[in-house]
């Protein structure tokens, strides 16, 4: 589960472990220890004092299954570890983790695909057990059009500009700001096929979802 901590994170995650250790008046650290506090470094302290209405842990919930039944369903996936609906204290009213086995550096074009689709899958699990749409995917929305920004701008898997860059990155340890390396026409076909590439990978969520609806709602 801590694949690809670094030192500073393993650090925290020890660190967490003891005090919980401590806080249960207990000389040993657990394995559950060791799982909680790497869910604390990753989001954050369980909110166990927040109120949900039922509305919206049915949504919360369907938004968390979505995830994990598109990121199961998909070849080329990280296994999911855990699903909660436990609220977190980085803002998070819940999450699914998935876990790669091992270090993982490199990712290929169908993988980075897929982890789009599985971006998308909590929105389209909302959309098909609810028929409507919440602020529930913002954070989703916002890595998933990343990802696809960079596969085209910096990655090079797009088949009209090739390898070519149109956007540098600055600061990578500073929060990775971009630059954008190209005119303003290019930037309108980069922002098409960026919603392309997203609206593709979510019509793939939505039907795997529609595939597996009696697995969905039992979940």
């Amino acid at each position: 589960m801590a694949s690809g901590a670094s030192g500073a994170e393993l650090a925290n995650i020890v660190n967490e472990v003891a005090l919980r250790a401590v806080r249960d008046h207990r000389q040993y650290a657990t394995q559950s220890d060791l799982e909680e506090s790497i869910e604390v470094v990753i989001a954050g302290y369980q909110k166990k004092n927040a109120i949900l209405t039922d509305k919206e842990k049915w949504t919360v919930a369907y938004h968390e299954i979505g995830h994990a039944l598109v990121a199961a369903k998909q070849t080329n996936s990280a296994p999911v570890q855990k699903i909660t609906i436990i609220p977190r204290t980085s803002g998070a009213l819940g999450y699914t983790m998935q876990v790669d086995e091992g270090n993982h550096y490199l990712m290929t074009k169908e993988e980075i695909e897929n982890k789009i689709a599985t971006y998308t899958g909590g929105r389209a699990a909302e959309e098909i057990a609810f028929h409507t749409i919440s602020t529930g995917a913002s954070n989703d929305i916002e890595q998933a059009t990343k990802l696809a920004r960079a596969m085209i701008t910096r990655y090079g898997m797009s088949l009209d500009f090739d390898m070519v860059t149109l956007e540098t990155q600055t600061n990578q340890y500073l929060g990775g700001d971009t630059t954008l390396a190209c005119s303003s026409e290019t930037q309108k076909e980069i922002d098409k096929q960026v919603i392309a590439l997203i609206k593709k990978q979510h019509a793939k969520a939505i039907q795997i979802l529609k595939d597996n609806k009696d697995k969905l709602d039992e979940l």
